[in-house]
């Protein structure tokens, strides 16, 4: 067979032995090779190199399938390739969202951070654009993996040859069924929360990750109680000493107009959905994706900017409804004024959150941020995947499933290989998109009979974002995640402006957190990544009137 991944020029030769090969099968077609998405469609662009042509000319004879709300996009380019080089090959797209998300304005800001847009649009875009793009809207009810077979909640059957499943994940409530608690996941689930806000004038917040760090943020004219399992908050992303430079944040007035930031723009407007059946209100959306609150109105009923109480070390023993809290006769507590004891409240709130420090708030409602679980459950029954302690389908080096031709990526998979010392999971945006371009080159090698090498983004984690206004970089072992006792932490702060810090190990830099505008990313990651002695520049490496990439350039 010719070597379709190395040579891209090849194609055609490569396109006619898959046909001889596979005979009658792929020749029909009906028997199109699947790719669909339960929540929105996703190609992803496979963005240097050879790659560019070659996983793009045999992911037409790809299976990709997405069957929940995941944090990878589709970028133009690929989607261009698929159609111009294969305008006679069915690519079905299955998803259960009317949108879909494009990565817009792509820009590599170092070897392995990047920052991009990221645009809804209507799913007719794409066939409207590409003849050979056919979406259909529907669920995905059953996998029969044996058979290699799909089914949709429209009663239809898709025969693959190879599936990847990127199903992303689903959010955990701290309690299923309450009307009085939020989740907030997709883009109805947020646009439902503004709605409720607007009508507020104290909400609780529970969680610690990133969508509970933005909220409280963004969040105007309504008090939070913000309820944190943690010592400091943003606890998966940074230490103590970040979250303190960051909380000031939270009582200072927000600036009019916001910074701009230069990675995502992101737009709930025009989802909304008309008549929609229970069965499809309680599905899962087109997952959020970064700055998902851009285009929000995030205000409550009250005429101030920032209110926001923490309590930390404390998670939720029980939530009451009005009706059941009044005959206990217990004391609820108004919002704290800054450092003094909380007194008793004697406003009547719609529900009442009873913390395990026995403090009781009573709230307009309550925002479940506690992060979320892989979406698995829909793939499961009759198949005997392998699973990690997370409860993701495990996967290895090339993204492979325990099953046969079954791939996956995104949020919805555990990694199971062994990793860099420098990388780490997380389950972010950004490295589900890379791991989605991935997955198509791997599935691209494995149809052409080649060996491919891991990709270079699992070399290093590296993450960009923004909290509290400030641009956030993490690399690394940015808080020296599973290094043990023997490493050491290199510090610089500047009020209101940057944080720095660098985890260091015999001598070598493992790990940084980068708050504000430090233009210190590349010189780190480069040094993270080829592991130089640094014991000889000692402090210099964080002094401030020492320009540290003169060193290194």
């Amino acid at each position: 067979m010719a070597k379709c991944v190395s040579v891209c020029r090849k194609w055609q030769q490569c396109t006619f032995e898959l046909k001889r090969i596979k005979g009658d099968i792929c020749s029909k077609a009906h028997h199109c090779h699947l790719l669909c998405a339960d929540t929105h469609f996703t190609i992803y662009t496979v963005a240097c190199g050879t790659a560019l042509g070659t996983s793009a000319h045999v992911l037409c004879r790809l299976g990709l399938i997405e069957s929940a709300p995941t944090h990878w996009i589709s970028g133009t380019s690929e989607q261009t390739k698929l159609s111009v080089e294969f305008p006679l090959e069915d690519i079905l797209l299955i998803t259960a969202s009317p949108v879909i998300k494009a990565v817009t304005n792509f820009k590599q800001v170092s070897k392995r951070l990047e920052e991009f847009d990221v645009e809804e649009q209507p799913s007719s875009v794409l066939e409207k654009r590409y003849p050979n793009i056919k979406v259909i809207q529907s669920g995905i009810t059953q996998l029969k993996s044996k058979e290699h077979k799909m089914f949709t909640e429209d009663g239809k059957e898709y025969g693959y040859e190879k599936l990847c499943l990127c199903a992303g994940a689903k959010s955990k409530l701290i309690f299923e069924g309450n009307p009085y608690i939020l989740g907030i996941r997709d883009t109805d689930s947020a646009q439902e929360f503004q709605k409720h806000l607007a009508k507020a004038k104290r909400i609780v917040v529970v969680g610690n990750g990133g969508i509970a760090l933005e909220l409280v943020y963004e969040i105007e004219g309504c008090e939070v109680i913000w309820a944190i399992k943690d010592k400091a908050i943003g606890n998966t992303f940074f230490d103590a000493g970040a979250a303190e430079f960051l909380i000031p944040k939270l009582s200072a007035e927000k600036p009019e107009t916001a910074t701009a930031c230069k990675r995502t723009k992101y737009t709930t407007g025009g989802s909304e959905k008309e008549g929609r059946s229970d069965t499809a209100a309680d599905r899962l959306g087109s997952a959020l994706g970064p700055d998902w609150h851009e285009g929000l109105h995030l205000k409550g009923t009250k005429e101030f900017s920032h209110k926001v109480h923490i309590e930390t070390l404390c998670e939720v023993k029980r939530i009451y409804l009005q009706q059941e809290f009044i005959p206990l006769k217990q004391a609820s507590l108004s919002f704290p004024k800054g450092k003094q004891n909380a007194e008793p409240d004697r406003a009547l709130w719609p529900v009442y959150v009873e913390l395990t420090n026995g403090k009781i708030y009573g709230c307009d409602f309550i925002v479940s941020a506690t992060g979320v679980v892989p979406n698995v459950k829909p793939f499961l029954d009759g198949n005997d995947f392998a699973l990690g302690e997370d409860g993701g389908l495990k996967v290895d080096e090339h993204m492979h499933t325990s099953l046969p031709d079954i791939y996956a990526a995104g949020d919805i998979c555990t990694a199971s290989w062994e990793p860099s010392r420098v990388w780490q999971q997380m389950r972010l945006w950004t490295q589900a998109r890379q791991m989605g371009w991935y997955a198509a080159r791997c599935m691209a090698a494995d149809s052409c009979g080649e060996s491919i090498d891991m990709d270079f983004s699992f070399e290093l984690f590296a993450h960009v974002t923004r909290f509290f206004n400030y641009k956030v970089v993490l690399l690394g072992k940015y808080n020296a995640q599973g290094l043990g006792s023997d490493h050491e932490l290199m510090l610089r702060c500047t009020k209101g402006q940057e944080y720095v810090k660098v985890v260091m190990q015999t001598g070598r830099m493992m790990g940084a957190v980068l708050i504000g505008e430090t233009d210190l990313e590349e010189t780190f990651e480069n040094l993270i990544l080829n592991q130089m002695d640094l014991s000889a520049y000692g402090e210099d490496l964080l002094n401030p009137n020492v320009d540290i990439e003169d060193y290194f350039d």
